[in-house]
């Protein structure tokens, strides 16, 4: 009993103690709150880098046992093209040895056999040696058959000038050029001439024409086949054609006009001109004597002067020569060329 009056007595202060340590917490609760979030992200960041730590070492020996078995298999490969270079390297030294040995003992024994070559050599020479001599003797023979030809022709060249001259051969009568009375005996040209005949003077035979050529007979040529009663093609009616023919005459241009009405109508237009015709020169009075002024080339001025060259040099008048009244031609219109590109009748235009 005596507690409880004595915690009714201290409930004011009670209450205002817990008042009072519910502001200091209120108070305390935002530095707590910063102080415990600060605490979880340092945990929370120590845990995450020690977790990326663990999966950087992990990464970092698969990579390490990956990246060594390529090595091993890229050195493993490369070592096998390096013993294969070299294993094919040594195997061509050795066969290159091997034929170079191979090549010169078959060069010295087949190509280039020193004994064989001289051998060669020395039946190569008894057989140029043959062939020399055989070549000597056609040679020979070959100057012995143009000899004989040449002779054989110069004694037919002799014979056929022999025969040419055969008139100078000598008779009982007269001597010949060959006979000399004062010689002897008769030279050698003398013997030649008795010896020969005279040269034939033979006519040509000329080719006559064969009169049989004028009974030859040509083929000639079959009849042509008869015509159709109706030509074929597309052909205008006999109508039209009859109407175009005697239809009414129409006289061309040089039919239709004058021969000379060029140079009339010429002569017409300059009578026209000489009583139309405008005189340039004033009339002046007979009386008055007067000087007319004359204005200076180069302006237009009455009185003053212009430069020279600045505005135009004479008077111009461009409606001078011009007329109100139209055009006239020479000739006279020529109707017949309406009727261009129309079908006319033989002997019109």
């Amino acid at each position: 009993m005596a507690a409880m009056v004595r915690l009714q007595r201290q409930v004011n202060n009670i209450v205002e103690e817990t008042y009072a340590r519910k502001n200091e917490a209120e108070e305390r609760r935002n530095q707590e709150f910063l102080a415990a979030v600060e605490i979880q992200s340092w945990f929370r960041g120590c845990r995450t880098r020690g977790y990326l730590k663990f999966l950087n070492r992990c990464a970092t020996s698969v990579q390490r046992r990956w990246r060594g078995f390529l090595g091993r298999r890229f050195y493993r490969v490369l070592i096998q093209n390096s013993v294969f270079q070299a294993k094919l390297r040594f195997y061509n030294q050795q066969a290159s040895k091997i034929q170079k040995v191979w090549k010169g003992y078959y060069v010295r024994k087949y190509v280039f056999n020193y004994y064989s070559r001289k051998h060669y050599l020395e039946s190569l020479q008894i057989k140029n040696e043959i062939i020399r001599s055989e070549l000597e003797e056609y040679a020979e023979q070959q100057s012995q058959i143009r000899q004989k030809q040449a002779d054989e022709e110069e004694r037919q060249a002799r014979v056929y000038e022999a025969r040419k001259n055969h008139y100078l051969i000598s008779t009982e009568v007269i001597p010949g050029v060959y006979n000399s009375p004062f010689l002897p005996f008769p030279s050698a040209n003398e013997y030649v001439l008795r010896n020969v005949k005279p040269l034939d003077r033979k006519k040509k035979l000329t080719k006559k024409s064969d009169p049989g050529w004028k009974s030859c007979e040509f083929p000639r040529p079959e009849k042509l086949p008869p015509l159709v009663n109706k030509p074929q093609g597309p052909f205008r009616e006999p109508a039209d054609v009859q109407s175009q023919r005697y239809k009414n005459f129409q006289p061309s241009l040089r039919v239709a006009t004058d021969f000379f009405s060029l140079e009339e109508a010429r002569k017409t237009m300059k009578a026209e001109e000489w009583v139309t015709r405008i005189n340039d020169d004033l009339f002046l009075p007979v009386g008055k004597k007067e000087a007319r002024y004359q204005p200076l080339l180069y302006t237009t001025s009455k009185y003053g002067h212009l430069p020279y060259g600045t505005k135009y040099f004479r008077e111009v008048h461009i409606d001078r020569h011009i007329t109100p009244q139209p055009f006239k031609t020479l000739v006279p219109p020529i109707p017949v060329f309406d009727k261009l590109n129309n079908t006319y009748s033989q002997g019109q235009v």
